[in-house]
């Protein structure tokens, strides 16, 4: 049987492995998100480190974003526009198959846990749905009729604008492109910015879960309105919170208005707006997934 490498990079770290599935993950290993000089080598030195295992056929690569993961782009597989120090226009899809010599499949973090989650997790057997991610940065990924949503580049789900009423709520948005967009208002940096404290710190009843759920159920009316995904799957740091999935269901109906009359909007919610099944493996098997279609592209 064939094996797969898989890439996550996050926003604070990078996940390795080689495996085909879940359940039969062979090596893996975890490090720090610091620059592409280090990262990139790093990485490409745990594939060949594992060679006693057997050779891979491909690697897939999970990314934050922005990224250009349009394979007839002169820049596919590059970091673009990226806030992150050092990483702004690298090629590391580039550089990572010059160094393994092997086919790489290239697409943002939360298009490809989406993936994962269709694969073996909790959207298996649908072929409309969002996978959203709540952590340092909010992400959005989708699959739209059995294939992941790309277009112009790849949704930017983390920064749309929401209503922000600064009477009511006059913190500014920490987002250093746009200031009070959804990541700005409610990422986990701006949980921190907004109470002094990290998110895993606070009590269930702080208040500002309140604040975080009423901007998160906003946006997902609007993804509901314009993508009419079969279910949301929300995971990241922030939605360990398990607690926010409760506020985050009662409030989402509510913003819509008993405009969309379905069950999934209502008695059945709770199936409706779930956590990732994977939990926080969906990026890494999301990858070996994007690798093994890398692999076999017919």
């Amino acid at each position: 049987m064939a094996l797969y490498g898989g890439i996550e990079a996050g926003g604070t770290k990078i996940v390795c492995a080689i495996g085909t599935d879940p359940d039969h993950i062979y090596a893996e290993v975890r490090f720090p998100t610091t620059g592409p000089d280090e990262v990139i080598p790093r990485a490409v030195a745990f594939f060949r480190e594992q060679a006693d295992l057997g050779p891979i056929a491909a690697v897939g690569i999970a990314a934050f974003g922005p990224i250009d993961p349009d394979p007839n782009s002169p820049t596919f597989g590059y970091v673009t526009t990226t806030p992150k120090p050092g990483w702004a226009h690298t090629d590391f899809a580039g550089a990572i198959r010059r160094a393994l010599r092997v086919p790489v499949g290239f697409d943002t973090d939360v298009n490809t846990a989406a993936l994962g989650e269709h694969r073996w997790g909790a959207a298996q057997g649908l072929n409309t749905f969002i996978y959203l991610t709540v952590g340092t940065g909010i992400g959005g990924g989708a699959m739209v009729n059995g294939k992941l949503l790309h277009g112009l580049m790849h949704p930017e789900m983390g920064h749309l604008r929401v209503p922000h009423n600064l009477a009511t709520d006059p913190f500014p948005g920490c987002c250093s492109y746009h200031g009070d967009c959804l990541e700005g208002l409610c990422g986990g940096p701006a949980v921190e910015a907004r109470t002094g404290k990290r998110g895993e710190t606070l009590a269930e009843d702080d208040l500002v879960w309140d604040i975080v759920a009423h901007y998160l159920s906003l946006a997902l009316a609007d993804y509901i309105l314009v993508l009419s995904p079969q279910r949301i799957i929300m995971g990241g740091g922030v939605m360990t919170q398990a607690h926010l999935f409760d506020k985050i269901r009662k409030m989402t109906p509510l913003h819509l208005n008993n405009y969309i009359d379905m069950p999934q909007l209502a008695a059945a919610i709770d199936r409706f707006i779930v956590p990732p099944r994977l939990g926080n493996r969906a990026g890494v098997l999301g990858a070996i997934a994007l690798a093994e279609i890398a692999a076999n592209p017919h």
